[in-house]
């Protein structure tokens, strides 16, 4: 199991016009030398609906570079697929991916040390993005939606870094396994291992919450 991955590029973004009036920060840029890494996220990083992106538990975006080969097949190549972050994520890195990795793992980054919050909800701003309509019906079947981080403890690194498990959280909870439990249809998560999802302490409160009005249905 990979506790190790290299780090391709650390990404920021500004709000720009996205849809019609709506605005949007999904379309990043890799950083040259050395960025701070602040509770809120990477220096520069914004956010432009603050109501479902950002704050502390949506600090850092990671998404594995390795999925992109499998999006190219299933896209059919897309120009997209060449730029920094197509994604949207503020972490490209190849070595590891949503099996390898659990809520609540530790990681350091440079001198900062992040904490795995929660798997990455896709919704209709990955299909605007790229002109393709059922990517997120992909994604939710597939598992391949990236994690958030929250910072423990600030601090600055850049690409080449890698970044490195230090800590495991806990280890029966996958991002991908908690992610199909609440979102891949197929996947029929039982009253008990939702409970279980939403006693895990370093899972967002969000996330707590709709396993735990999931197991009384």
């Amino acid at each position: 199991m990979n506790g190790e991955a290299n780090v391709l590029a650390l990404c920021i973004g500004q709000p720009r016009p996205f849809n019609g009036a709506e605005l949007s920060a999904i379309d990043k840029r890799a950083v040259d030398g050395p960025i701070a890494i602040r509770s809120f996220g990477l220096e520069g990083d914004m956010v432009a609906d603050t109501k479902h992106h950002g704050g502390p538990d949506m600090a850092v975006h990671h998404y594995p570079h390795e999925h992109y080969v499998a999006w190219s097949e299933w896209l059919g190549g897309h120009d997209l697929l060449g730029c920094d972050a197509p994604f949207g994520e503020n972490i490209s890195t190849t070595g590891m991916s949503e099996v390898d990795v659990h809520i609540g793992d530790r990681f350091r980054l440079g001198s900062a040390l992040l904490e795995i919050s929660q798997p990455r909800q896709p919704c209709w701003k990955i299909e605007h993005r790229f002109g393709r309509k059922g990517m997120v019906k992909r994604i939710l079947g597939e598992h391949d939606c990236g994690w958030y981080y929250r910072v423990i403890e600030e601090g600055v690194a850049e690409a080449g870094d890698s970044i490195e498990r230090i800590e495991t959280g806990y280890e029966d909870w996958s991002v991908a396994r908690l992610f199909a439990s609440l979102y891949d249809p197929t996947c029929h998560a039982s009253p008990s291992e939702l409970c279980e999802i939403a006693a895990l302490d370093r899972l967002c409160d969000e996330w707590r919450e709709k396993a735990g009005k999931a197991a009384t249905r």
